[in-house]
């Protein structure tokens, strides 16, 4: 398993728009499982509406995890999707 943490720069946080991609390109790793974990909360990054519901806002902190086969290159396109997004 790789994760980083990741201190969440976008004014409105994870909302909408930026959760959708998320979603979209955490898909894109099916063999693999990526996970967003804030506060002990933990949901895959696949599931947009589970996702929306961390409530996760300006200044929260939030570790991403990449579990599985590709685990190397989804974590690497999660912490450059976090980096250009969030």
């Amino acid at each position: 398993m790789k994760n980083f943490a990741y201190t969440i720069t976008d004014p409105l946080g994870i909302h909408a728009r930026p959760a959708g991609l998320l979603a979209k390109a955490a898909k894109a790793y099916s063999d693999t499982t990526v996970t967003v974990t804030k506060d002990g909360s933990t949901v895959k990054a696949s599931q947009l509406m589970k996702l929306m519901g961390l409530a996760v806002k300006q200044g929260s902190e939030v570790t991403v995890a990449a579990e599985g086969p590709a685990e190397d290159e989804a974590i690497s396109a999660m912490q450059k999707f976090f980096e250009e997004n969030l």
